[in-house]
């Protein structure tokens, strides 16, 4: 299938690793231009080297999410490597897991301002260019929490929500100007996030890592852990042509994890 992608750009945030790389990856396979965005200009440039034949239709932009000029300065930057961005792949780190009754406010209020206010504030950046050419994609890369609060990450099922919350209302508004807005919703892919995760897991009930990882593979009807490729796949469908009529959907890409409708 032709994604028609071949004459498209892309912002990917958190771009040098895990979820955001294996975003990137799939669309420059499809022949867009991309850039990538994270903390750590060394982890950037180590990520495009490992893009055999296609790092020179891939950018970085080092930046931190959580500073306050981050919006501005990704978004000009973007702009100035890519002459347009018309996908958009909203995606940040997760934050530490503990249990809920433990969680501060001052950590939440830290925790938005690096999880939810700089997405949507790009978000509402390069939406009036995409709404004026009449196309664009918005991915928002949060987590099965979402659905299904996940134990022990109360502050990631709380914030990621209330992006989907946003992106869901945003949706309606703009789906007659061509821009689809969309929500990812990965389980249990395996990323150095996941493997973080099960260590975690691992030093709470003082179990073997290798266990913790077969016995939550267990629950997944699929019987693994997903690959970030399968993840790349699906949100490079989504940010193409034929998805233009998927909107304010949030998409599961979790092996059936999730056993809700």
């Amino acid at each position: 299938m032709d994604l028609g992608l071949n004459d498209k750009t892309a912002l990917v945030l958190g771009g040098s690793q895990g979820l955001g790389l294996a975003v990137a990856r799939a669309l420059l396979a499809e022949g867009a231009r991309v850039a990538i965005s994270s903390r750590s200009a060394e982890s950037l440039a180590a990520a495009r080297d490992g893009l055999p034949g296609q790092k020179d239709r891939c950018s970085i932009i080092p930046a931190d999410l959580g500073a306050t000029d981050a919006v501005a300065a990704i978004a000009g930057e973007a702009r100035r490597q890519l002459g347009k961005v018309d996908i958009l792949v909203n995606n940040s780190g997760g934050p530490p897991s503990g249990m809920p009754s433990t969680v501060s406010t001052d950590a939440l209020d830290a925790e938005f301002d690096r999880m939810v206010r700089p997405l949507i504030g790009l978000t509402l950046e390069l939406l009036p260019e995409m709404r004026g050419r009449g196309w664009g994609r918005i991915l928002t890369i949060a987590s099965s929490g979402v659905v299904q609060p996940i134990p022990h990450l109360p502050i990631s099922n709380s914030l990621r929500a209330s992006l989907v919350g946003f992106m869901k209302t945003l949706a309606g508004e703009v789906a007659s100007d061509g821009v689809t807005v969309n929500v990812l919703a990965p389980g249990r892919i395996a990323t150095d996030r996941t493997r973080s995760l099960d260590a975690a897991q691992a030093s709470r009930t003082a179990q073997p890592e290798a266990e913790v990882a077969r016995a939550s593979a267990a629950t997944i009807p699929a019987g693994r852990y997903g690959t970030v490729a399968e993840f790349g796949a699906v949100a490079a469908f989504l940010a193409g042509v034929p998805a233009s009529y998927v909107t304010g959907s949030i998409v599961r890409v979790d092996g059936g994890a999730i056993r809700s409708l």
